[in-house]
């Protein structure tokens, strides 16, 4: 799958019910982003219009920009991870053969994918944590907890979709990055 294709409609590498499963999550997260990124840009616009034009700023624009902001980074990490875009040192990976390749890859998809879920049991503790202080954004008066509950939804997304990697790997000749990204570099240049 090239960019171009990743960029346009998903469609998972994964056969049945798990295809599913991810097909589902990467549009749940296509819609995250673009509304985030689109609220955003229209918050953003809105206070700078209201500073300039009537000399009063949106009281509560920096905590709506703080929420989505939070939202957008934990949604886009499962995003990164499905697209095969994540940074990567690969210098002895890329020195193995392909089946050396896929059981690393199998490997570091499956340890990526433990660390995700542990984190996510820990970001659950810290918002319980915040739960029970009760504290409040002071313009919105929202509970500060809602605002986290995108840390473990991007982890829980992250670690099932590396954990839908290995799974490609498990189950296929070539090495995959993601259920739908195969394993190789462009041959490209560009000229600066």
């Amino acid at each position: 799958m090239t960019d171009e294709d990743s960029e346009k409609r998903y469609r998972s590498g994964l056969p049945g019910f798990l295809g599913v499963i991810d097909t589902f999550i990467s549009r749940v997260e296509a819609v995250i982003l673009a509304l985030g990124v689109l609220l955003m840009a229209a918050n953003t616009i809105a206070n700078v219009i209201g500073r300039f034009a009537f000399g009063e700023s949106i009281f509560f624009s920096g905590e709506i920009n703080r929420i989505l902001i939070i939202m957008i980074t934990f949604a886009g990490i499962g995003y990164a991870a499905r697209h095969g875009r994540h940074i990567r040192m690969s210098a002895i990976y890329d020195a193995l053969p392909v089946g050396g390749r896929r059981a690393l890859m199998i490997v570091i998809s499956l340890f990526t994918s433990l660390v995700m879920f542990f984190l996510l049991y820990f970001s659950v503790l810290y918002i319980l944590d915040l739960y029970d202080k009760g504290r409040i954004l002071p313009a919105l008066g929202f509970p500060i907890y809602l605002i986290y509950i995108w840390v473990p939804l991007g982890f829980l997304i992250t670690g099932i979709q590396y954990l839908l990697t290995a799974i490609k790997n498990l189950t296929s000749r070539d090495v995959y990055l993601s259920t739908s990204v195969l394993d190789g570099y462009k041959d490209t240049e560009t000229e600066v």
